[in-house]
C-alpha cells in the first residue's frame, strides 16, 4: 500500500513538474519578437522571400546579425560576402547559433535559429565561393541588425 501512494504522489508530481516545464516553454514563446504576417510565413512557416527583394542582402555595414523572432546572434558581418544569389550569404555562423536539418527530398539543408527553431535559409556547399566552401543563404526578413557600436556597448560579439 504504501508503494502505491508513493507511486501515486511521485506521479503527481511529475505531472506537476511537466505542466511547469510546458508553461515556461510558452512564457518564452511569448517573449518573441511579434512577427507581421510575411515575416511569420518565413519564420514560422518555411517560406522564401523572392531574390533581390531583401533588406540585407547587399547591406554592408559591420555588426551582428540576429534572428528576427527571437534575437539570438547568428551571423556576424565579417562572415557576410556577396555571392549574387538574391539572399545574404555568410560563410560561417556563430557557433551553435544555427541548426542545420536535412529537407526531406535530401536534396538541401535548411538552416534554423537554434534558439527558437525560426527558418533561415538554407545552406550550400562546395560552390566554391569563399575558402570555406560553404554559402549560408538567408532571408533577410528572418534577420534584424545590430551595428558593431550597439554590439559592444550591449557586451554582444
Amino acid at each position: 500500500m504504501k508503494t502505491i501512494v508513493l507511486l501515486f504522489i511521485l506521479g503527481l508530481s511529475f505531472g506537476s513538474y511537466a505542466q511547469n516545464v510546458n508553461q515556461e516553454k510558452d512564457t518564452k514563446k511569448m517573449e518573441y519578437n511579434k512577427l507581421n504576417e510575411f515575416e511569420r510565413y518565413v519564420i514560422l512557416e518555411k517560406g522564401t522571400e523572392r531574390p533581390f527583394t531583401g533588406k540585407y542582402t547587399d547591406y554592408k555595414e559591420s555588426g551582428t546579425y540576429v534572428c528576427k523572432q527571437c534575437g539570438a546572434a547568428l551571423y556576424k558581418s565579417t562572415d557576410k560576402f556577396d555571392s549574387h544569389c538574391g539572399w545574404p550569404s555568410f560563410d560561417d555562423e556563430i557557433d551553435g547559433a544555427v541548426n542545420r536539418t536535412v529537407d526531406a527530398d535530401g536534396r538541401r539543408t535548411e538552416i534554423t535559429c537554434a534558439n527558437c527553431g525560426g527558418h533561415l535559409g538554407h545552406v550550400f556547399f562546395g560552390e566554391g565561393f569563399t575558402d570555406k566552401n560553404t554559402r549560408h543563404c538567408v532571408n533577410s526578413v528572418s534577420l534584424d541588425f545590430i551595428p558593431a557600436n550597439e554590439d559592444t556597448k550591449k557586451g554582444k560579439q
